[in-house]
């Protein structure tokens, strides 16, 4: 996944984290969480909507 760059000098290993890749999945991440967010508030409206249309031919 290219999180890691390593080096050796010698007997001796280097090795070190390369957040970049960790960044752009994060926003990759939240691109979707808010278009989720998004949708999933919208279907509560709905639901909700229509629980309340429902309850209303109910009484009548």
């Amino acid at each position: 996944a290219g999180l890691l760059r390593r080096r050796r000098y010698g007997r001796v290993h280097e090795m070190r984290l390369d957040a970049k890749p960790l960044k752009q999945a994060a926003q990759w991440v939240e691109e979707y969480r808010k278009f989720w967010e998004g949708s999933l508030d919208r279907l509560a409206a709905y639901l909700e909507k229509t629980n309340k249309a429902a309850g209303e031919k109910g009484n009548t």
